[in-house]
């Protein structure tokens, strides 16, 4: 795992000082890369690249980049892992390709030189974010793994383009102006995070995952973003995937389909264990991370390192759970705890380690965790995307029973979901406390998801559907811009299935490995996710909807393979998640540091954020009438976000952050 960054300009012969730049914007992702740095300029082409690295195959100087082919033509800046590489290489070598080291870099650029660029990226099993130069053609190109798992992003500067693993790289570069993106604010505010689509500056994009630019000096004469993107194309897609696998479902037999994805699982674990440098994985006891813990330690011939974070809180604590798991198969186990003041020092990094705002509250545990798993090991495996393969999330299930809903004519649900509206829901709740209904089921229909169901019954397709289910405003603050970019939705079967895959094209790559990518980098530490090996994901999508979700319950073929290694006892319980008591540290220990970020004249003078409703929540929630924590905590950190970027920003008023105090009575 590395860092890259890059500077284009178009002018024929470019100024050395503005690409000899290159070094300080490397050297802002030295987190990413500890073990060395490079840089390769060429002035007569107007390019400059640069890398960080972190070694993790061939440790030698034989795998430093950026790097050359052998004939000298293709110079390549590489962030990631290519988990084939071997089998790649013999299969270059047979041809009378001959290799100076043993990293998976040196292989991408030889196959590239064989086959061309785009022909070669389809043949790659793994996670990556490129910048490959050609010096005959003096054409940049860019691209990104097939699901998004690497960032790249790519801006627009005065006679150019510069990109970057992380905006930290990009903000460095002298001539880039800083703009805020008010819709990106807004996308904060009502999902947690910014989609893979958009960017909190202007002039700013994400390339695509599965994507390619390629661009020449011409293509920068026009100097737009609207015109880079769109001579980007897709090489892999997740639309077109999704919708031929479910054209084209598996019929074998149960136990067929449990060997295959145990096999699958298997090859995708044995390929992520390759490594010169220590692994371990992170272990939660849930059933995503318990599969690969397992295939890991089926296929050690010693006890593989395992990491486990848990909280004080009982009913958000998962480590016992964990460490019952790791006990079965025998790990070396690490437990690390959270108290809240260590939380309250994790959150001044939050800006800096995420560059964007960023509010899924899990980022803390996580960041943590990967500080923890980093004392030990280099490499870390991740359940990460078994969810969005195999059905784990609750909205996920809860389509079985919404698709009845549906059944009822429009005009009737826009009438129930006026009632919803009208009525205070402590009525709602004394009303449904007189119901015979179960206690999940009384659960799910108060709060905040009452107001949820609300919103869902007036919805009039799909993409609508999920923007609500994903939003946690209430119906007033609800913005037009969406997190599923210009595209339909594919033509799936389901309304399960439809959810799904707008998990996979906008959570997964814009929260869950944002998450992933930004906190295990901080700590230099390379997270790999078996789940989202390719073969593993079309797997998925051959699957039939009654082969995840089936009597209440997602994963459900995931659940049948994993009985092969684990009791059931030690996973059949209701999903957590890696959940956060973010709602009760807002009312003590965080609540001063809170109260000061929430305050109603620095929020109006930002100008981004409605300020009365602000408060509102705030008092809702420090009362106890609602658990406002989710919509709280996306507002805290769009304030944290600003406060480090004032003087980045001359539009923003300067002032002065509030002190970080945690008031505790006891920590165990």
């Amino acid at each position: 795992m590395c860092g890259v960054a890059g500077i284009f300009l178009h002018s024929q012969k470019a100024d050395p000082r503005k690409l000899g730049v290159i070094a300080q914007m490397t050297a802002t992702l030295q987190h990413r890369g500890p073990d060395a740095s490079g840089t390769w300029i060429d002035t007569e082409g107007g390019i400059a690249l640069g890398h960080r690295r972190l070694s993790i195959v061939d440790l030698s100087e034989a795998g430093k980049q950026p790097m050359l082919s052998s004939s000298k033509n293709l110079v390549m800046s590489f962030n990631g892992e290519v988990y084939n590489f071997e089998e790649l290489r013999r299969k270059l070598e047979a041809t009378g390709h001959r290799f100076r080291g043993h990293s998976d870099s040196e292989v991408m650029l030889a196959a590239f030189e064989s086959f061309g660029i785009e022909a070669s990226l389809p043949q790659f099993s793994g996670m990556f974010a490129l910048g490959v130069w050609d010096r005959r053609a003096r054409t940049l190109h860019l691209t990104r793994d097939r699901m998004g798992k690497k960032p790249l992003y790519v801006a627009i500067v005065p006679g150019g383009i510069v990109f970057a693993s992380e905006l930290k790289a990009i903000r460095s570069y002298p001539g880039f102006n800083p703009r805020i993106d008010r819709n990106a604010i807004a996308m904060v505010l009502r999902h947690g995070f910014i989609p893979d689509h958009s960017c909190i500056w202007e002039g700013v994009f994400k390339l695509p995952p599965g994507s390619i630019l390629s661009v020449t000096a011409d293509d920068l004469k026009n100097g737009s973003v609207s015109h880079l993107r769109h001579q980007v194309r897709r090489w892999w897609q997740l639309a077109t995937m999704a919708e031929e696998g479910q054209q084209n479902l598996l019929t074998a037999s149960l136990a067929d389909l449990e060997s295959e994805l145990d096999q699958l699982l298997r090859e995708a674990v044995q390929q992520r264990m390759k490594a010169d440098v220590p692994f371990g994985v992170f272990l939660s006891g849930g059933i995503d991370s318990s599969m690969i813990a397992a295939l890991m330690q089926a296929q050690s011939q010693q006890p593989i390192r395992s990491f486990t974070i848990g909280f004080s809180e009982s009913s958000y604590d998962e480590a016992h759970h964990a460490a019952m798991v790791a006990r079965h198969f025998g790990t070396e186990h690490t437990e690390f705890r959270v108290t809240p003041s260590e939380a309250l020092a994790v959150i001044p990094d939050i800006p800096q380690v995420w560059d964007e705002p960023f509010a899924d509250e899990s980022q803390i545990p996580t960041l943590l965790l990967s500080r923890l798993a980093r004392q030990h090991v280099t490499v870390a495996l991740s359940g990460d995307g078994g969810d969005e393969c195999f059905g784990g999330y609750s909205r996920h299930i809860a389509m079985a029973r919404l698709a009845l809903l549906f059944k009822i004519p429009a005009k009737l649900r826009h009438m129930a979901a006026s009632a919803f509206h009208i009525q205070r829901p402590e009525k709602w709740e004394r009303w449904l406390g007189k119901l015979p209904v179960s206690e999940d089921m009384h659960e799910l229909l108060v709060e905040e998801n009452l107001e949820k169901l609300a919103q869902v019954l007036n919805v009039t397709d799909s993409r609508e559907l999920y923007h609500r289910l994903m939003s946690f405003s209430r119906a007033s603050q609800i913005t037009p811009f969406g997190l599923i970019e210009n595209e339909d939705i594919p033509n799936l079967p389901d309304a399960a299935s439809r959810i799904m895959y707008c998990d996979t094209a906008s959570y997964l790559v814009g929260d869950v490995l944002v998450k992933l990518d930004r906190a295990t980098m901080a700590a230099s530490l390379e997270a790999r996710s078996p789940f989202l090996d390719h073969r593993v994901v079309e797997f998925a999508w051959r699957l039939p909807t009654a082969m995840k979700i089936r009597n209440g319950q997602g994963k459900w073929l995931l659940r049948q393979a994993l009985r092969r290694y684990l009791p059931e006892y030690l996973f059949e319980r209701p999903k957590q998640g890696f959940n956060v008591p973010i709602g009760l540290w807002l009312r003590g220990p965080l609540r001063d540091w809170a109260q000061g970020l929430l305050d109603i004249r620095r929020i109006r003078d930002d100008g981004f954020i409605d300020s009365r409703s602000v408060q509102a929540s705030w008092q809702e929630h420090l009362t106890g009438q609602r658990d406002r924590s989710r919509y709280l905590w996306s507002v805290l950190m769009v304030q944290s976000w600003l406060d480090a970027n004032r003087y980045a920003c001359p539009s923003l008023p300067v002032v002065d952050p509030p002190e970080l105090k945690c008031h505790v009575e006891a920590e165990s």
